[in-house]
């Protein structure tokens, strides 16, 4: 993750340092870099989780990037996994992108007892079956 290295100067963000533990409510209108914990309800544009880093709570984001540790739930538009996630997480996204960590001479993401919701919400008219001419039901159009 090339904002884990060194963001611009100039870039607003905030930041939970390594041997830093946050517990509460945390809600920032700049990205969130996390390399030590929070435990709690935040709310931020996006949210980067270092390898070093684990957020434990309930979660609003633009963006999630994840090299560390996530338990809870989490509602975003689009999230990018190569670290863990622990079991009971809920992970509700409109994109999932999930990158392979090398631990030892394996490449692993490593998933807990785990809800990932992918892509919008059906709609209503593409979840029911449509009738067809001759009395038959037909399944809705796959999508490609």
């Amino acid at each position: 993750m090339n904002e884990l290295k060194n963001p611009g100067a100039t870039e607003k963000r905030t930041l939970v340092e390594e041997g830093t533990t946050f517990k509460g409510s945390l809600t920032s209108t700049c990205p969130i870099l996390v390399k030590g914990t929070i435990n709690g309800d935040l709310e931020a544009p996006s949210l980067t989780v270092a390898a070093t880093g684990s957020v434990s709570g309930k979660v609003k984001a633009g963006e999630l990037k994840s090299e560390g540790e996530l338990s809870g739930e989490f509602d975003v538009d689009k999230v990018v996994l190569s670290g863990s996630v622990k079991d009971n997480t809920v992970i509700r996204a409109k994109a999932l992108e999930v990158k392979l960590s090398v631990t030892g001479s394996k490449m692993q993401v490593v998933f807990g007892e785990v809800q990932l919701d992918i892509g919008d919400m059906p709609s209503r008219e593409k979840a029911e079956p449509k009738p067809a001419e001759n009395g038959k039901s037909v399944p809705p159009p796959a999508e490609s």
